[in-house]
């Protein structure tokens, strides 16, 4: 009798006892802390979880909301009208029942995203005059948020702690700045500066990434070559193995080890099948669709930005089997649509910093052999890529091909932020006095043995030199040589330095020109001469690099690389030899470059 009383007793412990193990903490999402910045002028969303059924009281300052928990993640939201810029610090402070989360010293600014890979994420305190701009670095109305390595295969609820490297928010000052996105810091501190309201800096950029993984997952569905891509890598997400994916990368392991004489007992274990590498993972890997965008930028969608800086483009040039310039192109597209749609803004401002060049700079002496291979196409499809999106009141291709250090991180960043600062000043903020200007190229014409190129505005180096560097030309045959290039000889300084004439004497009939068209190439033009408005590199032909609908066929491999090299050293060798033969030919020919 005793006993069966006791039972009901036990097992409503045992219940009591399991829902309290269960009960799920009140939480906010991980991208709201102490210090943050909220977007100015939008509406303020809050979020997190909390056991469902709790109802959370949310209060902002001087105003307040209440939401219920729902569902099984019990999910809860609130939303607060928009406020304007602050300075004034305010208290968040979210409970439930006996559970409180109070976070301090919020501001209301405006808040930008530093995305792409490893050279958008290389800190301030390793490039050059980094440590004179950290020493600057007290603002306090600058604030700062780093997630690092987070790629998945499905678009994430929250960030997971390990990967928010500053802990959460925090404010700008010499280590934390030192330790930031360079790019970003500079970006930042001089829109801070200028506008006098909080600025916060967002850096979720990932090392090694390819573009698939940053174009969120539902953009592949809109264009066939992003739908086959995607289907290919579903396949592979299907045939997944990790116990046999773990044991070939033992043996090639075990490979190596034998044939540096490693002794047996030394070494390498078998690789855990439920830990490998992301890069070893279908679908999780940075190279692969959406990953990146899954778990470090769409997973706070909801937290309203300003603008996106993005600055990528290694992976896809570098690698032959990534470097598809024209599927790049149109996920550039994708991509920044896929942006805007998340984040419910039509016309987000997106500036894209073209891939850095950091190979072996292009002179006089190896000019054919550096203008090969696909970077300069993926600039051209970066660039061509985000007009696409046809919006060029709040977006800009930002050249970077003229800031130079050899080295897979070049330690000049510096630039590419204030270039950055000033187009977002200038076009974004409208801040009287600073400016920025584009320009185009408005016709290429054969006129005798010369390309005649004709610019919408003056077009000349940052020192005034008159002579024009980065320039190619090709006949029929499509084999680019090296060019002189002169302004118009002619007419008033305003007029003549929109018209530039382009020979070589390699080229009897040129029927095309490029500028700019290597991974660290030549050039010195600049729009009005402004050191910080470089003409991007172009083309005005259509000999496209090799490139396959098939996204498991490379059309360049490593046969046709070695080609494309023979022959330019050729071409290299040809004209070098015949500038020496015609040396005082060619001297003259150049002095009446730009006469009419």
């Amino acid at each position: 009798m005793t006993r069966s009383r006791a039972l009901p007793v036990v097992i409503f412990i045992l219940v009591a006892c399991s829902a309290v193990a269960e009960a799920r903490p009140l939480k906010l999402h991980a991208i709201f802390t102490s210090h943050m910045v909220l977007q100015r002028d939008k509406p303020i969303k809050f979020w997190g979880w909390a056991d469902a059924g709790d109802k959370v009281l949310v209060k902002f300052g001087d105003q307040q909301a209440a939401a219920t928990a729902k569902g099984d993640p019990g999910r809860w939201e609130v939303t607060f009208p928009a406020r304007k810029a602050s300075t004034k610090p305010i208290v968040l402070v979210v409970s439930t029942g006996e559970e409180k989360v109070a976070l301090e010293d919020i501001l209301i600014g405006d808040v930008w995203v530093m995305h792409g890979q490893s050279n958008m994420a290389f800190p301030l305190g390793k490039v050059q005059q980094g440590d004179t701009e950290s020493a600057q670095a007290h603002l306090p109305m600058l604030r700062l948020f780093s997630i690092t390595t987070n790629e998945q295969s499905k678009l994430q609820e929250d960030i997971r702690a390990e990967a928010i490297t500053t802990g959460g928010w925090v404010v700008s000052g010499p280590k934390t700045a030192g330790e930031f996105s360079a790019i970003g810091y500079v970006f930042g501190s001089r829109i801070q500066r200028a506008l006098q309201i909080p600025i916060g800096v967002i850096k979720n950029a990932r090392g090694g990434a390819s573009i698939e993984s940053m174009v969120p997952a539902h953009k592949f569905d809109d264009h066939p070559l992003a739908k086959r891509y995607a289907e290919l890598v579903k396949k592979r997400i299907a045939e997944f193995d990790p116990k046999a994916v773990a044991d070939t990368i033992w043996q090639r392991q075990i490979a190596r080890a034998k044939a540096k004489g490693v002794p047996e007992k030394d070494w390498p274990k078998r690789p855990d099948p439920k830990n490998l590498r992301s890069w070893d993972v279908p679908g999780k890997s940075p190279s692969d669709m959406a990953s990146v965008y899954n778990g470090m930028f769409g997973v706070f969608k909801g937290y309203n930005i300003k603008g996106v800086l993005f600055h990528q483009g290694y992976n896809n040039a570098m690698i032959r089997q990534k470097c598809r310039p024209k599927f790049y192109r149109v996920l550039m597209k994708l991509m920044i649509e896929g942006w805007r749609e998340h984040f419910n803004e039509p016309n987000l401002p997106v500036g894209v910093i073209g891939f850095c060049a950091g190979a072996k700079p292009q002179n006089e002496e190896n000019f054919e052999e550096q203008s090969i291979g696909g970077a300069a196409y993926i600039r051209e499809a970066q660039r061509l890529g985000l007009a696409d999106v046809g919006d060029p009141e709040h977006t800009v291709f930002i050249p970077a091909y003229d800031v130079q250090v050899p080295g897979l991180h070049p330690k000049k960043k510096r630039e590419h932020g204030l270039r950055a600062a000033r187009w977002a000043l200038s076009e974004i903020y409208a801040i009287k006095g600073m400016r920025w200007e584009i320009a185009k190229l408005i016709s290429s014409k054969t006129q005798g043995d010369t390309m005649v190129l004709t610019f919408d505005k003056r077009i000349t180096p940052s020192d005034l030199n008159t002579i024009l560097r980065g320039f190619s030309l090709a006949g029929e045959d499509g084999k680019f040589y090296m060019a002189h290039a002169r302004h118009l000889a002619e007419g008033s300084y305003w007029d003549r330095t929109k018209v530039i004439h382009v020979w070589s004497p390699m080229v009897k009939k040129p029927l095309a020109v490029r500028y700019g068209w290597a991974w660290s190439p030549m050039g010195n033009l600049k729009v009005y001469g402004h050191e910080n408005m470089p003409f991007p590199s172009f083309r005005t032909d259509n000999w496209d690099y090799p490139e396959s609908e098939d996204p498991e066929i490379s059309a360049v491999g490593r046969a046709e690389a070695n080609e494309m090299k023979r022959d330019a050293a050729e071409r290299l060798e040809y004209r070098r030899t015949a500038e020496a033969k015609r040396a005082v030919e060619i001297l003259e020919r150049v002095k009446k470059l730009g006469r009419k």
